[in-house]
């Protein structure tokens, strides 16, 4: 049985998250305690082999049982994956306000809304290290589910490089594991040819590619990446998030990551994602 893990915090995208991987053959279940899990594999094995599972701040002190539910799962032969899913607290207060929803601990915690995001942030601390991290702050719907039915293909036996493009003006990626700073290289938003397009664009590749600078930086990374990821990898990490930032995450940054993410393909597993590419 492929058992998969949905947690991270309110307002964060479980739902959607939950329902892409419905929607790709997984039997989902939503706001099930952790004490219970065990039961509904048992209850379920011989009619179901992918299993998809939400768990959160809603399910109260059992979700801090996790850890271990996920070793005595693994332990009995489940193939058991975890995905977290993760925020900042504009994005989460900004969506709260939207859907006009309260926290799921309002009725608990005083304080209004930051205190709520404060507690579930700490409830949930040793839960978001157990899988792969996806912040999904400024990340739309549509991005969230293709970035869930890309990480379904990873092999779980291998370490996934998830190659990440992003504006600092917007913030960083909270699960970014290494981040490197492009600002410094020419820009191509300063020329209103280029401003429109991105770094996928053959324009603003020639334009890039013209910097010896810009050249010298990826070998860099990919150097530094090529000494490092086996020790990342004796680590047992299932995945590892490069992150590479740029002013408006629409130019250098997707380039870099692109040029990267072609490097790297050949030979290991390779995850793209462009957090602000509009």
């Amino acid at each position: 049985m492929q058992l998969i893990l949905l947690s991270g915090l309110s307002g964060s995208g479980k739902s959607v998250a939950l329902k892409a991987l419905e929607d790709t053959g997984y039997f989902a279940v939503d706001n099930l305690p952790a004490s219970l899990i065990a039961m509904l594999i048992d209850s379920i094995k011989a009619s179901s082999e992918k299993v998809a599972i939400s768990i959160d701040a809603r399910t109260g002190d059992t979700v801090l049982t996790l850890p271990d539910t996920i070793k005595q799962l693994t332990a009995s032969g489940i193939d058991c994956r975890v995905i977290f899913l993760e925020a900042n607290d504009d994005a989460l207060a900004r969506r709260f306000s939207e859907t006009r929803r309260p926290h799921p601990l309002a009725d608990k915690i005083p304080g209004g809304m930051m205190a709520c995001i404060k507690e579930e942030r700490r409830m949930l601390a040793d839960i978001a290290e157990l899988g792969h991290r996806m912040d999904t702050s400024d990340v739309s719907p549509n991005a969230l589910r293709g970035w869930i039915k890309d990480w379904l293909k990873v092999d779980r036996n291998r370490i996934a490089l998830a190659f990440q493009s992003f504006g600092f003006k917007h913030g960083i990626p909270m699960d970014a594991d290494l981040v490197f700073d492009a600002r410094f290289l020419p820009n191509p938003y300063y020329d209103p040819v280029l401003r429109p397009l991105t770094g996928k664009d053959a324009p603003v590749k020639a334009f890039l590619q013209a910097d010896l600078n810009v050249a010298h930086f990826v070998d860099d990374i990919a150097s530094f990446l090529l000494r490092w990821l086996p020790s990342f990898m004796r680590d047992n990490r299932a995945a590892l998030t490069i992150a590479i930032g740029c002013t408006g995450g629409q130019h250098r940054s997707v380039y870099i990551v692109e040029e990267l993410a072609q490097r790297f393909g050949s030979e290991q597993q390779v995850l793209i994602r462009h957090r602000d590419l509009s």
